[in-house]
């Protein structure tokens, strides 16, 4: 469907059809009207205007067909599969070679999750085309029911020819690209965008594009050309700013990389990604009154990106500033409860501030979402010990075992808990296994469990487990 009324004209149709509505008296538009008035509110998501618009349209027009193509678009919006296919096949009987019905026919399919069937309607749809824009959006449409399927191959092919069509065609550019990256063909990516560049040196897209390519293959020098070619490309491309600043911090080149970060602020709106960027930037260079106040503008251009409360964390944590680190990891956590790497940190800093039952249950936390390093295991351990829980350590590390068995470290501490408990049978046997596995870890026994250590029973044992090994 073409949509060509002049622009005045289409606005006059737009007043005179919301004054009909208010005043409920009933005024003739011609169906080319119609389907402007219908095509404009779907654009701008007014639904209910189209659908009105689609009634009062129909009911002036029954015969026509581009008002019952809208009338299924609106069918499919709201999920009427079945009631869109019957429509369909009215209009089929009309017009059994117009495009349109077998494009809303894959539509209804993609929508069910029909991606192969949607795929053989749109090459009907193909074959009835007869002008290059038509060919070319149905190209777009059977790339993304391959993109559905995954089959990215065959997507990449139809994205291609939507540019041997309109060379112009950046969505079907970053497809292209898109499909390359998730086959993991950066290689050739590259021969491609430069193939295409050959034909048009000036494209920023495909300059930036190709910049994206070399930084993924860690081709610094490349990537940055690339991205100086999109900024004479277009001097004003933000992106390619950014892109160029990342390069540039992989280089440690940090006052550059700040330089270009700071041109898209001043270039567009200021984004939280180019803030938190350069506040990290100045943090390398041991800029640090600067590197904190752009992480408070971070997280003040954007309260929700937990990104921006761990920098500031990080950077008291740094400055051993528990306190305040600690109020930012909670503002993380606040946004991302299930993030592993927030909890362990969160439970480091209350380690380090003494605050033992919230360290342990930051530990436990983080265990519990997966993070299955021996220092978690460990450290929430010791905490469990010092705070008299050893059955609960026992626990701990018994899981811990699972995961590292044969581990002096843990044998040495179950040891020492087995004999605080009175269970002395488990106690020789742990220590046994511990000594055997490395002597060199006996200072566990004499940093958590000072009073089994002295036992005379336990000095004994030691000597001769060491004399045996």
């Amino acid at each position: 469907m073409e949509f060509g009324l002049p622009e005045d004209n289409n606005k006059v149709s737009l007043t005179r059809f919301e004054s009909m509505l208010k005043t409920n008296n009933v005024l003739f538009f011609d169906s080319a009207e119609f389907e402007n008035i219908i095509h404009h509110y779907l654009e701008v998501g007014k639904i209910a205007l189209a659908k009105k618009a689609v009634k009062l349209g129909l009911d002036q027009h029954p015969s026509s067909v581009n008002l019952k193509l809208f009338q299924t678009e609106l069918c499919i919006l709201e999920n009427k599969f079945d009631e869109a296919n019957v429509i369909l096949d009215h209009i089929h009987t009309l017009e059994p070679n117009n495009e349109e019905i077998y494009i809303q026919k894959a539509n209804v399919l993609s929508k069910q999750d029909l991606h192969e069937e949607a795929v053989k309607t749109l090459l009907i749809a193909l074959d009835l085309a007869e002008n290059d824009e038509g060919i070319g959006d149905l190209f777009a449409l059977i790339g993304m029911e391959y993109l559905f399927l995954d089959q990215f191959h065959n997507a990449r092919t139809y994205f291609k020819k939507c540019l041997e069509i309109d060379k112009d065609d950046y969505s079907a550019l970053y497809n292209i690209i898109y499909c390359y990256d998730f086959l993991d063909e950066n290689q050739a990516a590259i021969s491609f965008l430069n193939d295409y560049l050959d034909k048009s040196p000036y494209c920023e897209v495909a300059w930036h594009q190709l910049g994206r390519q070399y930084f993924t293959i860690n081709e610094y020098d490349k990537a940055l050309a690339a991205f100086d070619f999109a900024i004479i490309s277009d001097d004003s491309f933000v992106g390619a700013y950014l892109e160029k600043g990342k390069v540039l911090e992989k280089k440690q080149c940090y006052a550059e990389a700040i330089e270009n970060y700071k041109i898209t602020l001043a270039l567009d709106e200021p984004t939280s990604f180019a803030l938190l960027r350069i506040g990290h930037c100045y943090d390398k260079l041991g800029e640090n009154d600067l590197a904190v106040q752009y992480f408070y503008k971070t997280v003040h251009e954007d309260p929700l990106l937990d990104k921006g409360w761990i920098a500031i964390t990080k950077f008291y944590n740094k400055k051993q500033n528990y306190q305040k680190a600690l109020f930012y990891i909670n503002k993380a956590i606040n946004i991302d409860s299930e993030n592993v790497i927030y909890w362990k940190l969160y439970a480091q800093i209350n380690h380090r501030l003494n605050f033992l039952e919230e360290a342990e249950r930051g530990y436990k936390r983080t265990l519990d979402l997966g993070n299955y390093e021996l220092e978690t295991w460990l450290s929430r351990c010791d905490i469990l010990i010092f705070l008299g829980e050893f059955n609960a350590a026992i626990l701990n590390l018994q899981d811990a075992a699972e995961f590292y068995p044969e581990t002096a470290e843990i044998e040495f501490r179950l040891a020492g808990l087995y004999f605080s408990i009175l269970e002395t049978r488990k106690g020789q046997f742990h220590l046994k296994n511990a000594i055997l596995l490395d002597e060199e870890y006996e200072f566990i026994l004499e940093e958590l469990f000072p009073n089994v250590l002295l036992k005379p029973s336990v000095q004994n044992l030691i000597i001769q487990t060491k004399e045996q090994s």
